[in-house]
């Protein structure tokens, strides 16, 4: 079984970038938990989009669990190379670091393109049997992926923010 993920970038969370808040701890013992979760109803591979903010928390806290459940996997789905180019330096550096630590690195795109975003979101909703979603209830991305998973009857895992 398949466990994806999509979550907000920074700017819309209450904490922005500050995950020494209690709230960005919380939220990541939360992905902790439904990691082992899905990890416990049979999900061996979890897929990220390796954007900034929650998909990056998602990303380590799957890293973590598999130092205690060797077979799990971590695949990066990025729509194109250039994905973190405009981020600050920090960032970019722990994308890397990140994208160094996954058995797998899918790259969807060979350049960015309008929509590029929005078919790296899809193609991990039909890889997904499970979707862990952090969301605020809103538009932008998060919302169009969790829209797309209701439609396509994957289960969500909805942690609110």
């Amino acid at each position: 079984m398949v466990c994806a993920f999509t979550g907000h970038r920074p700017e819309r969370l209450s904490w922005g970038g500050n995950e020494d808040d209690a709230r960005c701890l919380a939220l990541k013992q939360q992905l902790a938990r439904l990691i082992g979760e899905a990890c416990g109803a049979g999900c061996r591979t979890f897929v990220c989009g390796m954007a900034r903010g929650c998909d990056l928390y998602f990303a380590e806290q799957v890293l973590q669990a598999r130092r205690t459940c060797a077979q799990i996997r971590l695949v990066a789905m990025i729509p194109c190379p250039s994905q973190p180019d405009m981020w600050p330096e920090r960032e970019q550096t722990r994308y890397r670091r990140l994208l160094a630590a996954c058995d797998e690195v899918r790259v969807l795109e060979p350049a960015y393109s309008e929509g590029c975003m929005l078919r790296r979101n899809r193609a991990m909703v039909d890889a997904a049997d499970i979707l862990i979603t952090v969301y605020d209830g809103s538009g932008g991305g998060t919302g169009a992926t969790v829209r797309y998973a209701e439609k396509c009857g994957v289960t969500l895992w909805p942690v609110w923010v």
